[in-house]
């Protein structure tokens, strides 16, 4: 799996023994995480399992129990005034100021920023709405803004400034699958302008499309983490056979190292991983006289790989 080195200048997150209780409830439990600079990071784990916990730690908003957490190599929460700046972040959903518009909850936020230079600020504030997609809606009031709208108001606001790092928890939550789309061509915008982007999300199908890192979280702990290839190559390989001789292929199957189960279906599926190749297999077969009706070697998908990790399911819709 990836790994960077101590005071990696290309790491923009690491975490080591981040740990988080709740009374007797750990949240967080043990992680050493590493995000490097200009990935899309997905940081996927079903719901509960510590993501936002996490990004809450990563942001300065609770302090760890034990372990440290660090953003571009500075300890946090303790060195907040020089990390917050060069970060965006959009975490357990945006909240503003209902019976104001969006765009004059912009201007309170950018004008709260100390750094934001003021004579920019309405033409940053207009660039901000236009690029999530809520020119339109500027001068409604947010108490109207559906919860797809109230989702990009955050993304605007996370981008009122240009930043190095980009946290967003559940991104595309309540987006119809046009605004899905269109927040994800956004990441993968802010990726090719350098921007390390921190997906948490419990949508496979979101991070299979955008990120090119990820980890998995299981009950507070880190199950796996790399890049997605690194991921999909630690997947077992397994194969499937189409045959009326399910007895005799069992039995030949069995003879080369492979033990075969029937599934619903009626194919017999085998775990293949340090198995012959594909087509001696077949030949073996065919020489013992079973008959293949159809033979696949596959690795397992990406959502199998993360049911195997977590021993829950993800949801896989937009």
């Amino acid at each position: 799996m990836s790994s960077a080195t101590d005071g990696d200048p290309q790491t923009a997150v690491r975490t080591r023994g981040l740990t988080k209780r709740f009374g007797r409830h750990t949240a967080v439990d043990s992680l050493n995480l590493v995000v490097p600079k200009g990935a899309v990071f997905g940081f996927l784990g079903p719901n509960g399992s510590g993501k936002t916990t996490t990004i809450r730690m990563l942001l300065g908003l609770v302090s760890p129990s034990e372990g440290h957490a660090e953003v571009f190599g500075e300890e946090m929460p303790e060195h907040l005034a020089s990390v917050l700046p060069r970060v965006g972040a959009l975490v357990e959903g945006p909240a503003f100021y209902p019976f104001l518009t969006g765009e004059a909850n912009l201007l309170r936020l950018d004008t709260a920023d100390l750094r934001a230079p003021r004579g920019t600020r309405r033409q940053r504030v207009a660039a901000s709405l236009d690029r999530v997609g809520l020119s339109h809606a500027a001068h409604k009031k947010v108490h109207a803004y559906s919860l797809g709208m109230k989702q990009r108001l955050g993304l605007a606001a996370a981008l009122l400034a240009p930043r190095e790092l980009l946290v967003l928890d559940e991104p595309t939550n309540g987006l119809d699958p046009q605004g899905t789309r269109e927040v994800r061509g956004l990441i993968r915008d802010l990726a090719r302008d350098g921007t390390t982007v921190f997906v948490s999300s419990h949508l496979l199908a979101e991070v299979e499309q955008i990120c090119t890192h990820a980890a998995v979280l299981r009950a507070g702990r880190l199950v796996a983490q790399g890049t997605l290839d690194e991921l999909r190559g630690s997947a077992r390989h397994r194969i499937e056979l189409r045959t009326p001789d399910s007895a005799r292929a069992i039995d030949v199957l069995r003879q080369l190292g492979l033990q075969a189960e029937s599934s619903r279906s009626g194919t017999l599926v085998a775990e293949a991983n340090g198995a012959p190749p594909a087509e001696d297999i077949v030949a073996a077969l065919v020489s013992a006289g079973v008959r293949v009706r159809g033979f696949a070697a596959d690795a397992a998908s990406l959502e199998e790989r993360f049911v195997e990790l977590t021993g829950e399911g993800f949801d896989v819709a937009d």
